[in-house]
């Protein structure tokens, strides 16, 4: 079941819902799947949940090591307690080995680890197909400020070397991901914090023995076992997902 209360925001996975008090909102997960700029769709039964519970155990865990984040609490199964910010239309997206859209783009060989890692920013516009875009096109189009983007780079890296260590100690490659962030608004000052999710539908994540893919690859793929896949992951994590609650 959905919240309450008409939707404020509606996204490819999630949609927004205003908040029980001012400055928060609801996220709630959806099991909507989509691919290379929704032009591929499906409904995976139980894939929001999961998401939910995985990056509800994620934000947290990089909170511990300074990042600031949105995420207030879990609420149920599929919905999380977020603050309200503004939503910096920029992807950033991590690379540590060469995979998806960049090895057509480069022609690089799927599986090569780069020699440092890459940070890239795409422009969040779907109509535009998310594209690549520099830290200069960024300052130009007035979506971020010099001081902005250092500290998200900063946060990104930081973030990078954290959870690569965190994955590798439960066997798995933390290939890329994406993340993105947002501006809150304090009595002080604003402040850049980290939004929207870390899960397997914005990291791609190889079992480090076999290489096999558990993120939204298989999706994407059509190598089925997504939902498998995507408990395993929180299996490892040490999160708990009740059975029943994949149904819901």
């Amino acid at each position: 079941m959905s919240p309450n209360g008409q939707p404020l925001y509606e996204g490819k996975a999630k949609i927004l819902y205003p908040g029980p008090e001012d400055g928060t909102l609801i996220q709630y997960f959806k099991d909507d799947a989509t691919a290379f700029n929704a032009q591929k769709k499906d409904s995976i039964i139980g894939k929001g949940v999961l998401n939910n519970y995985i990056s509800a155990h994620l934000l947290p865990a990089v909170g511990e090591i300074g990042i600031p984040h949105h995420l207030l609490g879990r609420m149920s199964h599929r919905e999380q307690l977020i603050k309200q910010v503004e939503i910096i239309p920029i992807e950033v997206i991590v690379r540590n080995v060469a995979a998806g859209s960049i090895c057509k783009r480069l022609g690089l060989e799927e599986g090569e680890k780069l020699d440092e890692t890459l940070v890239e920013f795409c422009l969040k516009d779907d109509s535009l197909g998310d594209p690549v875009i520099a830290a200069e096109h960024i300052f130009a189009l007035n979506k971020a400020t010099p001081d902005e983007l250092s500290q998200i780079v900063d946060m990104t890296l930081r973030i990078n070397d954290f959870m690569q260590g965190l994955f590798f100690g439960i066997g798995v490659r933390l290939i890329d991901f994406k993340l993105e962030f947002g501006r809150l608004e304090t009595e002080e000052d604003i402040e850049i914090i980290l939004a929207d999710e870390i899960s397997p539908d914005n990291c791609r994540l190889w079992d480090v023995s076999t290489n096999e893919k558990m993120d939204k690859d298989r999706f994407r793929r059509d190598l089925g076992g997504l939902i498998e896949a995507y408990s395993e992951i929180a299996r490892r994590l040490g999160v708990n997902v009740p059975a029943n609650a994949l149904e819901a």
